[in-house]
């Protein structure tokens, strides 16, 4: 399996502060049959600086580090990038970074309060540009779970979407967990991730989420390729051929 969306490097943002709970994370990772992980630190500005040379010299340390404890999990590099005005600006100066940095696809939050007007045309900007927004975790924002059309017109506009695991399987309450699933028999969901923070809350596993997934799609073959064959894809940079 492929985590797309995980925060495994420490002291980076605010994901696990030591090296120990980011071995001990891709060890758990690696017991529950992941094999890649998109390491995805926050990048926004003010906040989070993590540059394209930050972020890779950070998973260069973290290569060795499991390669000492022979933990079996190959890692690429990518960002939680937050919505922000010019981000095709941002990803030429690489302050904002595409997946395994193939100009292809790019992971992107919307900020928590509200989704901005701006978001449509950025959305846009980015697709004319040839990069492919994936948006993270919509099934946890409030005013999509409210207006769930919000995300459909974003989807018909070329977005992806990916959850995260543990809100199908009711790791944030049972409203997130129902309309997770609305979104899955909706087929509104492309990608699954762990967006996983530490060893102990919102651990790196994906296994339980495709057995909740398999039942609710009624399809095995759906929900594994949620963990497999579309995230190889973007990571390689190719088209997904989705519903």
């Amino acid at each position: 399996m492929i985590d797309l969306h995980c925060h495994i490097l420490h002291g980076i943002d605010d994901g696990p502060k030591t090296i120990e709970e980011s071995l001990s994370m891709a060890k758990i990772a690696a017991l529950d049959g992941i094999r890649t992980i998109v390491a995805t630190p926050h990048t926004l500005d003010g906040v989070y600086l993590n540059s394209f040379d930050k972020i890779n010299s950070e998973i260069e340390k973290f290569k060795q580090a499991i390669l000492k404890e022979k933990v079996d999990i190959k890692l690429c590099i990518g960002a939680d990038v937050h919505l922000c005005p010019h981000m095709i600006d941002k990803i030429k100066d690489k302050s904002a970074i595409t997946i395994n940095n193939g100009m292809r696809y790019m992971l992107l939050e919307f900020p928590s309060m509200g989704i901005p007007e701006e978001a449509k045309n950025e959305i846009f900007s980015l697709k004319v540009s040839g990069i492919t927004p994936i948006i993270t975790h919509p099934e946890r924002h409030l005013i999509i779970q409210k207006k769930p059309d919000i995300l459909k017109k974003l989807i018909k506009m070329g977005a992806l979407c990916q959850i995260t695991a543990s809100s199908i399987t009711g790791g944030f309450g049972e409203s997130v967990k129902q309309f997770t699933k609305k979104l899955l028999q909706n087929r509104m969901v492309h990608i699954i991730a762990t967006d996983a923070h530490s060893s102990n809350h919102r651990r790196p596993i994906l296994s339980l989420a495709v057995e909740a997934a398999s039942k609710i799609l009624k399809s095995s073959k759906e929900a594994e390729a949620m963990v497999t064959t579309f995230p190889s894809a973007v990571i390689e940079g190719k088209s997904l051929d989705i519903y």
